[in-house]
């Protein structure tokens, strides 16, 4: 297996938008992969490059596996972003693949001074790349949660995460209460 990990954008967006669809048909039916991918195929084309960091894994000239993360703003001045959504094709699962992506993603974010990482996903799989189950109310989510255990975060910077007051909001392509 010769894997690569790199950054993509939107050059790459159709190619991880059928990776997404594929991925999440695979695990939660047709209509949720199509959900899942165009959410991924909009944030890469529609969310300004100062916002946006996305990453791919490739087995060789093979799209496997993707990550994407954008900005999320609070009204204090520290610097967030929010993983999601992440796919590793269902064939290249179980391998530690999706970890590798993340943790590099997450290298990348702390060398460019980004203080936060939040997620909202299932904690078995999120806590083994070090994130941590925090209530909204402590870090606000843009919108209610549908699955309240599964908001995490992650402080990039090694400081503990205060509570951070007031409200968040979210790039428009997850502007919507839906996806939450």
């Amino acid at each position: 297996m010769s894997m690569t990990i790199s950054s993509c954008d939107r050059c790459d967006a159709d190619a991880v938008e059928q990776l997404f669809v594929r991925t999440f048909s695979d695990s939660e039916g047709e209509a949720e992969g199509r959900a899942v991918g165009a959410l991924a195929g909009e944030l890469l084309r529609s969310t300004p490059h100062s916002d946006l960091y996305g990453f791919v894994a490739r087995d060789q000239d093979e799209l496997v596996g993707s990550i994407i993360l954008s900005r999320i703003r609070f009204e204090s001045a520290i610097t967030a972003f929010l993983l999601a959504p992440v796919a590793i094709r269902t064939d290249y699962q179980r391998r530690g693949l999706g970890q590798s992506l993340i943790r590099h993603g997450l290298a990348v974010l702390k060398r460019d001074g980004i203080e936060l990482v939040l997620t909202y996903g299932d904690p078995r799989f999120y806590g083994k790349v070090g994130f941590a189950p925090v209530d909204a109310s402590r870090v606000p989510a843009p919108f209610p949660l549908s699955q309240p255990e599964g908001w995490m975060v992650q402080s990039l910077s090694g400081d503990p995460i205060p509570p951070i007051p007031g409200c968040s909001s979210c790039v428009p392509a997850l502007c919507r209460a839906e996806v939450w």
